[in-house]
């Protein structure tokens, strides 16, 4: 049987978070939800440390992530995830504000699965989100853990 993995969003407006949030519960995934504020504590998560000590769950199956966060932003925690063995595989698609063509082309070179731009319209931005969370959480296949 398949475990159901954790669809971890890391996201430091509480307005957005909660949008999200409630995006990934009307399509509704059985997947829990986790939303930490920035990428340190998205860190912290991924390697059960701090407050997320002795977590179980094993990997998310997909990280959604912000980039302009204050402690440790989303290019930081990509490229952090990138290079490390155990967290390389994580499904990282950005979830950002940022239209910056820099941001961009460094998501990408940092080997992001996804470069979405929140839409304004929260209807467009609801769907984005449920489209998100569908297909990573149900339909993407991942390889069996080493």
């Amino acid at each position: 049987m398949t475990q159901i993995r954790s669809i971890l969003l890391a996201e430091d407006s509480p307005a957005d978070a909660e949008m999200a949030i409630d995006a990934l519960r009307e399509a509704n995934l059985v997947n829990p939800i986790i939303h930490v504020n920035d990428g340190a504590e998205a860190m912290d998560y991924l390697y059960a440390r701090g407050a997320y000590e002795g977590r179980t769950g094993g990997e998310p199956a997909v990280l959604l992530l912000d980039i302009k966060m204050p402690r440790m932003d989303g290019l930081e925690v990509l490229q952090q995830l990138r290079t490390d063995e155990r967290l390389r595989r994580i499904p990282v698609v950005m979830l950002t504000s940022s239209r910056e063509e820099s941001d961009l082309a460094r998501s990408w070179d940092l080997g992001v699965n996804a470069y979405v731009v929140k839409p304004v319209d929260v209807d467009q931005f609801f769907l984005a989100v449920k489209t998100l969370g569908k297909f990573w959480a149900v339909f993407n296949e991942v390889p069996p853990e080493a």
